[in-house]
């Protein structure tokens, strides 16, 4: 049984255990308090919840005495009810399991309570202070009870229900407002429910709906537009009621008013802001916290905001006066008195406006702003002098502007430039080169004062900084922007730190994502790693196997090295095989507690060996991660734990095979009976809810679920084309054709908009352009269908129609060129324009926005090429183009033909880097960066830093045989798992191999830890006695293997465990002859090598070896399918 109802059962059976252990049974006609006598006739009802309240009542006023509980026996014992011990505690266990698992029940149980249980239900719910009920020598723990009963699915929205509807009766308003707030802020916000205003109150006091108001606020984000809507009218339909005006033509709109509605003012109407008196709104502008309030008016409109700032205006109020801009929050992002401005007020606007990034679209509005303020602000003084207190639309300065500062101006202006958020890399790269112009080698001090733009300093830069100065970096905040530095940086960084004098001293000081940088190889080196250093660091896998089997060896307590959390990675099937039953189970929670850094792998390995130890108590989630016919263990009667538990996990993260997966969603379907029959449904079932089938969640959802459904379906990442098609059935089903659909539907289901079609679509971009380019701003970094990429498209460039346009550039007359605020609305959607078009963009608008267009994925190989002439047309030929251009490029550098790259200025391994990034580059190509960087910066192989291998990247597959020998060892093997991600051809990563032969020995005698290092290197081991161990090959006793061994043999029969001996496979328990090999690694291709999991730091371990369905595999004749293929062993 879970541990979450045990602590419900407390409440009786310990101190009746307690009382019979110790006592004689008392005559049975000796006196029982009547709250006593009446909470023995509940346990004798079966109404447990209501003895429990009864028993807290009583405690609260009475001392509690240990005959008491013989006294409470006795009377049961009088009524002729057999309860023994254990019997009452299998009875309360059941009870409250139930109402757990039902929470309808639970509300049920609460709405039949008396007005003396249900005010001591409310205050337990709301009491903080006294979370204990000490019983002589016994305690239960009520405050962990409330905290169970909160975070149970589905308890929460029956305790919300109850309260609205039991607890203004019972307690004051105040005490209830309260505990309403605690219930919501634990919710999704999926209780809020457009129809849940008709169940609030009315009438209460002023204090009381203040605090209500201010839980509603508290909760704005989470709560969706028609609910927003309505809780709106709520709660201006109660100030309307309290406000002194006696018509029309007064407004009930106070200071105030205006400061409970708290974010709710923007759905004030243009008309109710008219008519708003210019003393309160005064009066509103005067309050202290008024400020703080506009800053968080997120989803404000341009219509609204000139509307605050033209009555703000009409009041006492000097709009230019710099008291009222810092009073003025987000409405100063929609600030238009720009006439006759002077530069110090623009400067002051400018600085307010750091917080327009805040905004819910309207971004290129703001920046249009900006782009006149900076105008305004440099009048009559150059960059150089005004730099410093331009804030952040510096960011709109071009490259050539950049260009142009003093290293003066950017040491002076430092202070600012440090903290703006939103600079391009060429950008980063200028500045940072300016700021470090006087300086040969960088200094902590220098370095320290650079911020965001720690990243613009070159790889050989941070090499030639003084150790102890980088050292003094890791270990101040400074090492906080590590994580913006590329591969290439970070790995000069560590070359610097571990190439002299004491390695360890440097591995030490390095923390966070930063240490899984740290080679095998140099971890290796130091013996002295303890746990408490390692708490501070993030692991590859590869570290985290070494790791784990090196910290095991000295100490025998498991928890200091589960109690890290990262080193969990290392946790091989073999370490959990051999802890026994009551360490495992006393040290589980640190697996379940860190079950995000677990592979499948391991996670099937837990599972195995808790259905050995103790399967009654066995987590639910776990049983996904066994065979199919282990789901038939779950009874009916468990099914909601099952899903709960099941529900609170990753089910993708749990079960890879997608056969086996269906299996558990069948499971899943038999528990629901195929249907959901309402939200306390969708409540149980958690993320279960993204991988309903099709037919489930078109025909299976009844009304009453679907909206709280909808909520839950809005977060799901990956939904497959039939659920994507029947969500959009029962959309069109509920709510109409989106040409019908209101603003607060449009909101709502926002995330779902990709689900029609262009016709769909093309009236929503005409009748609410801002919500459609507000949510593809919002599913930035998806890949959108074209569709509604086009209705975007479309969307921005009616806009842009009524907009008057520049002069167009020789040619391009009739042709729509993309302007600044277009390209910068449209992000993935600038895939749909015409080359001609793009061809035709004004040069400062290309050179602006080139890093965004770079990022497009979507663009062709046509509009890419036109990019390129783009960038000729303005930068001239690539040989004149610098470091910040060729960075700047991104996916349009592809197209760059190898004479065009040989003529690249490839003399820094930055410039490299930033071309590396991309992975799509043709052997020819490749060829071409590999020998611009070797001629422009004059190194030879022999010559090449372990930095220079890190940024060189994908190049590095476009080397020969003899280049790859000529590889110094003492720089490859620090970077090993670096080039073990390149997906190179064969021949390559099999010299790469006999590189790491060198490093690491006979690869019979890789480790787990090694072979996850080295990667897709891994794989060119030829022949099948390289996947063998010496005692197989000699065909001795199948012991375990340090290397992978093979795989695929035949599940054994029903019953028969296979137990995990090798790091990739296990054998059945009879000696059988080997099947063909299962991995001829001569024949991969770069899928197969790209599909195993020991090519990211988040893949499996050793014992591990994830592939994908996408492959075409040389299974062996003899070979098992992988639906037979027992998952403890290998996983598909």
């Amino acid at each position: 049984m879970s541990q979450e109802p045990r602590m419900y059962l407390l409440f009786l059976f310990l101190f009746l255990s307690h009382g019979v252990a110790s006592h004689r049974v008392p005559d049975s006609g000796q006196d029982l308090h009547p709250l006593l006598q009446k909470m023995a006739e509940e346990i004798i009802d079966g109404s447990y919840l209501n003895a429990l309240l009864d028993l807290i009542q009583f405690q609260s006023s009475h001392g509690w005495t240990a005959d008491l509980s013989h006294r409470v026996l006795a009377y049961l014992n009088s009524r002729n009810v057999a309860f023994t011990i254990p019997s009452l505690q299998a009875a309360v266990e059941n009870h409250l399991e139930q109402r757990l698992y039902q929470p309808q029940k639970l509300l049920e149980d609460l709405r039949e309570t008396d007005a003396q249980q249900f005010h001591t239900a409310m205050k337990c719910l709301l009491e903080d202070k006294k979370d204990l009920l000490e019983l002589e020598d016994l305690v239960i723990d009520l405050g962990e009870i409330r905290k169970q009963a909160l975070q149970s699915p589905g308890v929460n929205r029956s305790l919300f229900l109850v309260t609205l509807e039991r607890c203004f009766q019972v307690l004051n308003a105040l005490e209830c407002v309260e505990i309403l707030g605690r219930v919501l802020r634990g919710s999704s916000g999926s209780l809020l429910q457009p129809d849940i205003t008709e169940k609030l109150p009315w009438d209460l006091r002023e204090d009381a709906f203040k605090n209500l108001s201010a839980v509603f606020k508290d909760l704005y984000d989470q709560t969706s537009a028609h609910s927003q809507r309505a809780l709106y009218s709520w709660m201006t339909g109660i100030l309307q009621t309290s406000s002194n005006a006696t018509d029309n033509s007064v407004s009930w709109v106070s200071a105030e008013n205006l400061w409970i509605l708290g974010r709710y003012m923007v759905h004030l109407s243009f008309e109710e802001i008219v008519k708003i008196s210019p003393v309160e709104i005064g009066l509103f502008i005067s309050y202290d916290n008024a400020t703080k309030q506009l800053d968080t008016v997120y989803d404000i409109t341009p219509e609204l905001a000139q509307a605050f700032l033209e009555k703000i205006s009409s009041s006492s109020f000097d709009m230019r006066n710099t008291s009222t801009i810092h009073r003025l929050g987000l409405l100063v992002c929609f600030y238009d008195d720009l006439d006759l401005l002077d530069a110090a007020v623009a400067q002051v606007l400018l600085h307010q406006m750091i917080k327009c990034s805040h905004l819910r679209g309207f971004q290129a509005g703001v920046q249009k702003l900006k782009a006149n303020l900076l105008d305004i602000a440099m009048e009559n003084q150059t960059l150089n002098e005004t730099l410093g207190s331009l804030s952040d639309a510096v960011v709109g300065l071009s490259h050539s502007q950049l260009e142009s500062l003093s290293p003066e101006a950017v040491h002076g202006a430092i202070s600012t430039l440090n903290q703006v958020s939103g600079w391009a890399k060429g950008q980063i790269i200028i500045l940072s080169a300016k700021y470090l112009a006087h300086e040969k080698v960088p200094s902590f001090y220098s370095v320290s004062q650079m911020g965001v733009l720690l990243a613009g300093v070159g790889t050989q830069a941070f090499y030639s900084m003084d150790r102890r100065d980088l050292l003094q970096v890791l270990r101040s905040t400074v090492s906080l922007r590590v994580s913006d530095l590329s591969p290439a940086q970070k790995q000069g960084v560590l070359s610097k730190m571990i190439e002299a004098g004491d390695p360890a001293s440097g591995i030490v000081e390095i923390r966070g994502a930063f240490f899984k940088e740290v080679s095998l190889f140099n971890l290796r080196r130091e013996p002295g790693f303890n746990t408490t250093v390692l708490k501070e660091k993030e692991l590859r896998r590869s570290q985290a196997l070494f790791l784990y089997e090196l910290l095991s060896k000295s100490t025998r307590r498991p928890e200091e090295l589960l109690s890290t959390g990262q080193l969990v990675k290392g946790v091989t099937c073999s370490h959990i095989d051999a802890m026994s039953a009551d360490s495992f189970l006393a040290h589980f929670h640190y697996f379940e507690n860190n079950l995000s850094l677990l592979s499948p792998y391991q996670v099937n390995c837990l599972a195995w060996k808790y259905w050995e130890v103790s399967r009654s108590s066995m987590p639910s989630f776990l049983l996904a991660a066994l065979p199919a016919r282990y789901l038939a263990s779950v009874p009916a009667s468990q099914c909601v734990p099952f899903l709960i538990s099941l529900g609170k996990s990753q089910l993708d993260s749990l079960v890879l095979d997608s056969h086996k997966k269906n299996s558990v969603l069948r499971k899943v379907q038999q528990c629901l009976n195929n249907s959901i029959a309402d939200e306390y449904a969708v409540d149980i079932m958690g993320k279960l809810l993204c991988h309903l089938p099709a037919a489930v969640l078109h025909r299976g959802v009844s009304a009453r679920a679907w909206a709280t459904a909808l909520h839950g379906l809005r977060a799901c990442p990956d939904l497959s084309p039939e659920q994507k098609a029947a969500v959009r059935l029962r959309l069109l089903e509920q709510h109409g054709l989106p040409q019908n659909w209101t603003a607060e539907t449009m909101k709502d289901l926002g995330p779902f908009l990709v689900l029609f079609s262009g016709d769909e679509l093309s009236s929503v971009a005409t009748k609410f352009p801002d919500i459609l380019q507000q949510t593809a701003a919002r599913i930035a970094g998806t890949f959108p269908p074209q569709e509604f990429l086009w209705a975007v498209f479309e969307s921005v460039r009616n806009m842009s129609e009524k907009n008057p346009r520049s002069a167009p550039s020789p040619g391009c007359h009739g042709v729509m060129a993309p302007s600044s605020g277009d390209i910068f609305k449209l992000a993935e959607a600038n895939a749909c324009w015409a080359p001609e078009d793009l061809l035709c963009m004004e040069e400062h608008t290309f050179t602006r926005h080139v890093e965004l267009l770079g990022a497009v994925r979507g663009f062709s190989p046509p509009q890419l090429m036109t990019l390129k002439e783009k960038a000729v047309q303005v930068w001239d030929l690539p040989s004149y183009w610098k470091e910040y251009h060729i960075a700047s490029l991104g996916r349009i550098a592809l197209t760059l033909n190898e004479s065009e790259l040989e003529q690249l200025d490839l003399s820094s391994i930055d410039t490299v880097a930033s071309l590396s990034q991309q992975t799509e580059w043709t052997p020819g190509q490749a060829k071409s960066i590999l020998q611009g960087f070797l001629e422009d910066s004059g190194y030879t192989i022999q010559d090449l830093k372990s930095f220079h291998l890190v940024g060189l990247g994908v190049a590095l597959c476009a080397m020969n045989v003899t280049e790859i020998s000529l590889i110094r060892i003492s720089e490859f093997r620090v970077v090993v798992a670096r080039i073990g991600t390149l997906l190179c051809s064969t021949h390559v990563l099999a010299e790469f191999k006999r590189k790491a032969e060198v490093v690491f020995g006979d690869p019979t005698d890789w480790s787990g830890s090694v072979l996850q290092e080295l990667g897709t290197i891994a794989g060119a081991v030829r022949g099948a006695d390289r996947l063998l161990g010496p005692r197989e090959r000699r065909g001795g006793d199948p012991s375990p293997a340090p290397a992978t061994q093979h795989v695929a043999t035949a599940e054994p029969p029903v019953g028969t465990r296979w137990r995990q001996h090798s790091l990739l496979a296990g054998h059945a328990p009879e000696r059988q002859s080997h099947p063909d090999p299962l991995f001829q690694f001569s024949s991969w291709s770069p899928c197969h090598l790209g599909s195993l999991a020991w090519l990211s730091s988040t893949g499996s371990p050793a014992q591990d070896r994830v592939v994908s369905s996408t492959c075409t595999w040389p299974f062996g004749a003899r070979a098992a399918g992988p639906a037979e293929w027992k998952q403890r062993h290998f996983r598909l």
